[in-house]
């Protein structure tokens, strides 16, 4: 497995390009680019590794992480899979924009099927199991490859930190609980990577995360 990071627009949102090395089969994960360099750095590196996109999924739908999603339905012909108690959010895309300054007038395709925690990805071998861990936003997913012992957590988890849940549909108590009752029980070399910020592990976040003692 590889996983390749972008920091995109003016968030620094992290955009993930997951991908198996024998089947160079790949996910997009978080698509948020906002411009057209930002747009062909994802491209070139597919074009470049020569991998093929399989699906594009959301761990939540917050403006920063969707930002990129009309070029890749544009370009791949994926709409992303997301939680549907997200929803709202997407349909509030432009509002949501709105809040923070910004400007977003594309229009975006329907979503794809949606996920639930009863459900898996998969990516030629690779196998992602999904956990619901609402808080940061209602339908706010994370991604286990348990083999690769990776997570990938969108803004529930950071390093250091816990996704803010003051925007509509927050909750930090709920976030809390579902931290600690769905990710700290993994094994801790499991790494974690954020929508934000640089990667960690579950058991640096056990041993330190002030939001987690």
């Amino acid at each position: 497995m590889t996983i390749q990071q972008f920091t995109f627009n003016f968030f620094a949102e992290n955009t993930y390009v997951v991908s198996d090395d024998e089947t160079k089969e790949a996910l997009i994960f978080d698509s948020g680019m906002m411009n057209e360099k930002e747009n062909r750095q994802l491209s070139d590196y597919l074009t470049q590794n020569g991998l093929k996109p399989v699906a594009a999924i959301n761990t939540h739908l917050h403006v920063d992480h969707i930002l990129g999603v009309p070029y890749v339905h544009e370009t791949y012909g994926f709409a992303p899979r997301a939680h549907v108690a997200d929803i709202p959010l997407y349909q509030r895309a432009a509002q949501q924009a709105t809040m923070f300054g910004m400007e977003f007038k594309e229009e975006l395709p329907a979503l794809a099927a949606p996920l639930t925690d009863a459900d898996v990805v998969t990516c030629g071998h690779l196998t992602f199991h999904i956990y619901h861990v609402p808080g940061h936003s209602p339908g706010s997913l994370c991604f286990h490859e348990k083999n690769e012992k990776v997570i990938l957590v969108g803004d529930v988890l950071f390093n250091g930190s816990v996704g803010r849940s003051d925007l509509p549909g927050g909750d930090h108590d709920q976030l809390i609980r579902g931290i600690k009752e769905k990710l700290l029980i993994l094994p801790d070399e499991t790494l974690v990577y954020s929508g934000h910020g640089p990667a960690t592990t579950i058991g640096n976040e056990k041993r330190s995360n002030p939001f987690l003692q």
